[in-house]
């Protein structure tokens, strides 16, 4: 078993262990690629919310917000192209009845590949050592020469077949790769066919009147059937932005890898409009910008890199994925898409209803064009939690497992546990935990050797331990614990205050974007 595979498979069971995320529906064997978000969950999904919510909309005077609903006008997504093509590739193998999206056999084989390259790189680096001049290794190397020409002759050849809907030249690639089933290890494939992704529902008081839905696929055509609501109501001025959280549903062929791809998910998206022939200036600017907020979080600039698009949707002129180094390898965690003014047209044409902006200075109406960020907060929930889940050795050979979540993000930032459950110590441990719960998560944990509470709150993600002990009760001072250092200091309690606010002010993070 791989390192990789073995830490995924250890994010998930840790994930249900300490109740971040559950199987819904699980008391009934559950449902494929639908999960819950637990106690500890809920309250880290919502953390990364606010802090992209935060940093998109309140930091910004020309980007506000936006709660469009789930179902929409049947006729939205005729206009938006997702009735006709919104669809993915999918394959079936003959033997193990299994179903796969084509296109992502493909990217598996070529990820194998990119490992391969990673290897050559990390065995070079050893042999090497400080000497090791990476970059001139990748350009000089035959072996990577070899791999990276391959990796580009596959995505390019897979790319042009998707464009061109040559469907059996997808297969063909498959085949001509050996590409096999990973249940039954056979290649008998069927033939690939398109597969759209939408749920289907009815609204209606009677199947007689009820009239076809859908659920969302996305939720960004929410923001572009109200911009001229808000853009009115708001007197914004071009270039501003509407921002929106919330679920959206697709019918996923292969719905795997825990929560990366679910069939229910939900998505952090904004939509920047800007005059005609700024779309460009102001992508290259948001690409920046989405980097350096995750980069923000501390999770180290090599677990990110940018893939440009070959293949681009029919509406776009330029469009990026924020890739993260998730267990399985580089995976999209965050796209950046210039999609002109192919969605705002689109409705125009559809609805018959005006959608141009009146431009003051220019004296003349015109339909903006659009920088889109989407990110997947599952994806980033995944992302984060993936990274943090680390295996430590201790003092005597002991290991502890401790979730170095980002402090801003912990759902509990601190535990409050009193050395012995009597002599005072809980009440006094209940006094400071009375006086931060205003401002903070707090965790309160008197049960077993405060060792064992340590070990617990390490593998919860619990930034910092306030531990209450009889010196407390002589000099009302404590001690604090660092997770990921294990440091321990001696405060007054008048000084746990100022040091969490050093630590856990939104804004000492949100800067350094």
């Amino acid at each position: 078993m791989t390192y990789q595979s073995d830490h995924f498979k250890k994010t998930i069971s840790h994930a249900k262990e300490y109740g971040f995320v559950f199987s819904s529906s699980e008391i009934y064997d559950g449902l494929n690629a639908i999960y819950d978000y637990g106690q500890n969950g809920v309250m880290l999904k919502n953390n990364i919310r606010e802090y992209w919510w935060k940093s998109m909309v309140q930091l910004n005077e020309n980007i506000v917000g936006l709660d469009s609903a789930i179902f929409m006008h049947p006729t939205i997504w005729k206009a938006s192209g997702h009735l006709d093509a919104f669809s993915d590739p999918l394959i079936d193998n003959k033997d193990s009845n299994k179903r796969y999206r084509a296109d992502v056999l493909v990217e598996d084989y070529v990820a194998k590949i990119e490992l391969k390259i990673e290897k050559e790189i990390t065995k070079a680096s050893k042999r090497f050592g400080e000497q090791f001049n990476q970059e001139q290794f990748i350009e000089t190397n035959p072996r990577i020469i070899d791999y990276k020409n391959k990796v580009s002759l596959i995505l390019s050849r897979l790319n042009k077949s998707l464009e061109a809907e040559d469907l059996s030249d997808v297969k063909s690639l498959i085949e001509e790769l050996k590409i096999a089933c990973p249940e039954s290890g056979s290649r008998n494939w069927t033939d690939v066919k398109q597969f759209n992704l939408m749920f289907g529902t009815k609204l209606g008081a009677s199947s007689e009147s009820s009239i076809d839905l859908y659920l969302r696929p996305e939720t960004a055509q929410g923001i572009f059937v109200n911009f001229l609501n808000v853009q009115k109501s708001g007197r914004m001025k071009l270039p501003f932005g509407i921002a929106q959280t919330g679920k959206a549903f697709r019918n996923e062929i292969v719905a795997r890898q825990f929560i990366f791809r679910m069939r229910e998910f939900e998505q952090m998206e904004m939509q920047f409009f800007v005059s005609p022939g700024e779309q460009k200036k102001w992508y290259n600017k948001w690409k920046e910008t989405r980097l350096s907020w995750h980069l923000s979080l501390g999770m180290g600039q090599d677990n990110y890199r940018f893939h440009d698009h070959e293949k681009l949707a029919h509406y776009a002129d330029a469009a990026t994925d924020i890739e993260f180094k998730f267990p399985f390898g580089f995976k999209e965690l965050e796209g950046i898409h210039s999609r002109t003014d192919f969605d705002l047209s689109k409705h125009e044409e559809f609805s018959g209803k005006k959608l141009k902006f009146f431009d003051p200075e220019k004296n003349k109406n015109y339909t903006p064009y659009v920088v889109e960020t989407s990110i997947g907060l599952d994806r980033m929930f995944l992302a984060i939690f993936s990274w943090a889940l680390k295996e430590e050795l201790i003092e005597e050979g002991n290991t502890r497992t401790v979730l170095k979540l980002p402090a801003i993000l912990a759902p509990y930032k601190v535990a409050v546990l009193p050395l012995l459950k009597k002599d005072g110590l809980p009440e006094l441990a209940r006094k400071i935990l009375e006086d931060l719960k205003w401002k903070y998560n707090i965790s309160y944990d008197e049960k077993d050797a405060v060792g064992r509470r340590y070990r617990r709150q390490d593998a919860l993600g619990t930034p910092f331990c306030i531990t209450v002990d009889h010196q407390s009760l002589e000099d009302k001072t404590v001690t604090i614990r660092d997770r990921d250092t294990m440091n321990q200091e001696r405060i007054s309690f008048k000084e746990i205050s100022g040091f969490l606010e050093d630590k856990l002010n939104i804004k000492n993070w949100l800067q350094k974007i």
